[in-house]
């Protein structure tokens, strides 16, 4: 296998904790024994520094500001417990997820409900308990103007030039407006959500938003909160390494010659929080003073939905290799399926090198990573990645940095295999302990 050490390699950014377990290969042996399957890890302090960086930021720039949760990245109780004793909110989407998180404490007023033509439940649901429900179309502010309670409510705002199936339309927006001042409905701001992770287009809309409330004011709603919505970056390994990748990108480096259309940029060089100090930073589209400057002086509140961004770093998956092929390149088989893994079911792949535990001496091993289906499409990893040796059965093989978006999006019981459970660390001084994520 010589053609091993032509293949770009893509390690991924390790956090402190994940070095300390692969300095430990007898507590994944240990766990994989456990749970008789793959599983994922969880560390919440990487969650609640995550936070600590984004409250900073909005500290920094003078700007108030509320942190959401987006829980549709990570279904995990963990998060919701940690965002209740950070004090931060929760961004939910269905009755489902409202009682989740309830039960792990977060306040009712700490909600914000999103999501398009939200179902008769969710919306009871969501005003008996003083949540923000963020309203994506004039029927929906007539379902919530309907109940009995007092609703708290954002109008969800479509950008302008965009094709999204989402918000409402600047015309619409005028007559939300009108039927919010007489009704029992308060108006506490607007929202949008973008693609992409540019901080400019974020800068500019925030901006209009920011017109929107001062408007609302004048016609006697007391609108005072912006929400950008979520879209923070997560870099992932280096620069000189995603360089180097796609520089040299190219179908032989694949099993069968796969193809993809696009990847997530697994490098961004401004991220996470960095990313909300851009947006602050950036002086919007016609306009004079930066976005932070806009807010303070309007007395507008903003609101961000990080997810990806608040798990970045926070968790790992872990299958057990049980198979060993070699084809010219090795085809690895674990003892899951790329429904735990679900870059693969967007289209696209996850592409930090995954690393075997333990580490084997030899000579560089390039091998993909297929699943325990009956599928041909069923590969967690297309490419091949170089190992240091040849791994062999029984080893673990864990991806970095899976917790945002990867870990239960798209998993499936297929096979009647069970879906791999969800283990929390915590420290006990140098010593990392575990207990299984369970509701409180």
């Amino acid at each position: 296998m010589d053609t091993a050490f032509a293949l770009p390699t893509l390690p991924a950014r390790q956090a402190g904790w994940v070095r300390d377990v692969l300095a430990d290969p007898e507590l994944l042996a240990d766990l994989a024994h456990g749970v008789g399957g793959p599983y994922h890890l969880l560390y919440p302090p990487e969650f609640e520094a995550n936070v600590d960086r984004f409250r900073s930021v909005l500290d920094a720039a003078g700007v108030p500001g509320r942190v959401f949760y987006a829980k549709k990245a990570n279904k995990a109780e963990a998060w919701a417990r940690s965002s209740a004793e950070l004090g931060i909110g929760v961004d939910v989407a269905s009755a489902q997820e409202i009682r989740a998180a309830l039960g792990q404490g977060v306040r009712g007023a700490d909600l914000v409900v999103t999501g398009p033509a939200k179902p008769a439940e969710t919306l009871r649901l969501a005003a008996r308990q003083n949540c923000l429900l963020a309203v994506d179309s004039l029927d929906e502010l007539d379902r919530v103007r309907a109940l009995p309670e007092v609703p708290r409510v954002l109008l969800r705002c479509l950008p302008s030039a965009s094709d999204s199936r989402f918000g409402l339309t600047e015309d619409e927006l005028d007559t939300a407006l009108l039927r919010c001042r007489d009704s029992s409905v308060r108006l506490v701001g607007f929202s949008f959500h973008l693609s992409g992770y540019e901080p400019t287009p974020r800068a500019d809309l925030a901006a209009v938003l920011v017109r929107h409330c001062q408007r609302a004011r004048e016609v006697g709603l007391p609108a005072d909160l912006v929400s950008i919505g979520g879209g923070f970056a997560v870099d992932y390994v280096t620069e000189a390494d995603w360089r180097r990748f796609r520089a040299d990108d190219r179908p032989e480096r694949y099993h069968a010659g796969r193809t993809f259309d696009g990847f997530y940029p697994y490098h961004s060089p401004v991220a996470g929080a960095d990313m909300l100090a851009a947006v602050l930073d950036t002086v919007p589209a016609g306009e004079q003073r930066t976005l932070a400057s806009l807010l303070r002086a309007a007395n507008v509140t903003l609101a961000l939905e990080p997810g990806r961004a608040l798990l970045d770093q926070a968790g790992v998956t872990v299958f057990t290799i049980q198979g060993v092929k070699d084809r010219g390149h090795g085809i690895l088989t674990v003892d899951g399926t790329s429904l735990s893994l679900s870059e693969q079911w967007f289209a696209s792949e996850f592409l930090p090198d995954p690393i075997a535990s333990p580490s084997r001496a030899g000579r560089a091993y390039p091998a993909c990573v297929g699943g325990a289906s009956c599928l041909e499409s069923d590969m967690l990893t297309w490419r091949k990645v170089v190992f240091p040796g040849r791994p062999q059965v029984g080893d673990q093989l864990m991806y970095l940095n899976t917790a945002g978006y990867q870990m239960d999006s798209n998993e499936s019981e297929f096979h009647e295999l069970p879906l791999p459970p969800k283990i929390v660390l915590d420290r006990d001084g140098p010593r990392l302990r575990w207990r299984l994520d369970s509701p409180a």
